[in-house]
């Protein structure tokens, strides 16, 4: 069925969630990258080296990956109005810490914590399926998304002219604290603003915290595997501070980080068994089953588009200056400019995606944009100090939008696969993205650019053949209310 045109321009109903929801989401980004674009005035107030620059843009991503998961978990149980005013208020502080950091030790707690708001994206989710239909569910959360992520391009453009307006030696001071009291005050305005579903429908929360339902053993093992992954992204980013990597971590430090991260991973497979125990121990009815393979595929999905993505946008300036510097002529600014078209498409290729995704199916939109992001990555390998600049630029927008599309696609079938889960799901596919991005920057910093793009698009491969066994959502999902009565949910 095709998507009814959405009334973007109004201010009431679901439109009125998606604006307050995207504008959360924005925010989370802008305090989450608001460093990046004034490090150069951070290292220089606080005398750093290039190893302490590492370590900050290192420690703004580490703790994502487990955020993302927390925050799902946490989105379900108390629902998305508490969970991002709650997100948006508390990591104010933490960015109010690192604008008036007096030493490093500081700013690397700061920015360390601030990758816990990096998992704001989660939340809106879970608000933006409850609040519109199957038919409308994929454009709606394109827009949540594509809008949103825009957060970190919009401080990229704004903040160095804040601190400049605020002038001195501590303007950057000034403009990161100011992200923070706009993070502190939109937080009630989005808890004033918002409900967690229409009225009259009920929010369907887990039977137990802490861990995924799932409806076989075979899906329990599927479960505990793939999140084998998760810890071992941490492990690697461990290793980049050790001693074998940027030598940030002492290896007593780092020993224990190794430890601490397995550990845990251990308490989470015992959360996941102690959830599951129970209830597979009797005969689950069929309305009430969903395949976890479905959730694995989207990860996989996930970790090629917006892991890609992620990787892409911080190494494309640098590629671009280097490929184009002796040839013809590119400064490193306009080389930044070159690159940015990149970032940009998420306006619009990640509501068209998911557009795309409500309109002709999701097992065909992810299969097209998955293929099209392997083909595109596969010709920016080829890119040579002999292309035309404009050739390079439009071919790199081009693979853009199918990795942007495909982000789209992801997250318009999240919603569709089991309701009361859907920020659990959502925290697991929006980690797996987070994986991404710390694999192929790894991969980058031992192979050339054009290795690291055909492995991308040789990934994409793969993933492709993985997408072929997805399952496109029909009919209804069933939820069951307080009473008792069954609930049917539109899915197709």
């Amino acid at each position: 069925m095709s998507s009814p045109t959405l009334n973007l321009l109004s201010f009431s109903g679901n439109i009125k969630i998606l604006h307050l929801s995207w504008l959360a989401f924005f925010i989370s980004f802008v305090v989450w990258f608001n460093h990046a674009p004034l490090m150069l005035a951070v290292a220089e107030s606080l005398r750093m080296s290039q190893t302490d620059i590492k370590t900050i843009l290192i420690l703004n991503v580490a703790l994502t990956i487990p955020a993302r998961i927390v925050i799902g978990i946490l989105v379900d149980k108390f629902g998305p109005r508490r969970t991002y005013s709650a997100l948006l208020a508390v990591g104010s502080a933490p960015c109010f810490l690192f604008a008036f950091a007096s030493s490093f030790e500081q700013l690397a707690l700061a920015r360390f914590l601030l990758g816990f708001i990096g998992a704001g994206f989660v939340i809106g989710i879970r608000m933006v399926g409850e609040w519109f239909p199957a038919r409308q569910v994929g454009i709606a959360e394109g827009i949540y998304g594509g809008w949103g992520n825009f957060g970190s391009a919009a401080a990229a453009m704004t903040l160095p002219a804040l601190a400049l307006l605020y002038g001195g030696p501590d303007g950057w001071r000034y403009a990161i604290a100011s992200t923070g009291l706009v993070s502190l005050l939109y937080a009630g305005v989005y808890f004033f603003s918002v409900s967690d579903t229409p009225k009259g429908s009920t929010y369907f929360k887990p039977k137990k915290a802490g861990a995924m339902e799932v409806s076989s053993i075979w899906d329990l093992f599927f479960y505990i595997v793939m999140n084998i992954p998760l810890y071992a992204t941490l492990t690697l980013l461990t290793w980049k501070l050790s001693p074998a990597g940027a030598h940030l971590l002492s290896q007593s430090a780092a020993l224990g980080c190794y430890a601490g991260i397995w550990l845990l991973f251990i308490y989470n497979v015992y959360k996941i068994i102690h959830v599951n125990e129970g209830h597979l121990q009797q005969p689950i009815e069929e309305i009430h089953k969903y395949k976890f393979k479905q959730v694995a595929i989207l990860d996989l999905a996930y970790l090629i588009t917006f892991g890609s993505e992620l990787a892409v946008v911080s190494m494309l300036p640098l590629f671009f200056f280097e490929t184009f510097h002796e040839s013809q002529g590119v400064t490193s600014v306009q080389a930044g400019l070159l690159a940015s078209g990149f970032a940009f498409m998420n306006l619009v290729a990640r509501p068209g995606g998911g557009w795309i995704s409500d309109k002709f199916g999701r097992k065909l939109s992810l299969t097209l944009f998955i293929s099209g992001l392997s083909v595109g990555y596969l010709l920016m390998s080829q890119i040579t100090s002999e292309w035309s600049i404009t050739v390079a630029v439009l071919l790199t927008m081009a693979c853009s939008f199918f990795v942007q599309a495909g982000e789209g696609a992801v997250f318009g079938m999240v919603p569709l696969i089991k309701r009361r889960l859907t920020g659990q799901i959502a925290g697991m596919v929006g980690a797996y993205g987070n994986v991404g991005g710390v694999l192929f920057l790894t991969i980058l910093s031992f192979v050339s650019p054009a290795v690291f793009f055909m492995v991308i698009a040789g990934g994409a491969l793969l993933v492709l053949v993985a997408v072929q066994f997805i399952e496109e959502p029909q009919g209804h999902m069933v939820e069951i209310e307080e009473d008792g009565t069954v609930a049917i949910i539109e899915v197709s």
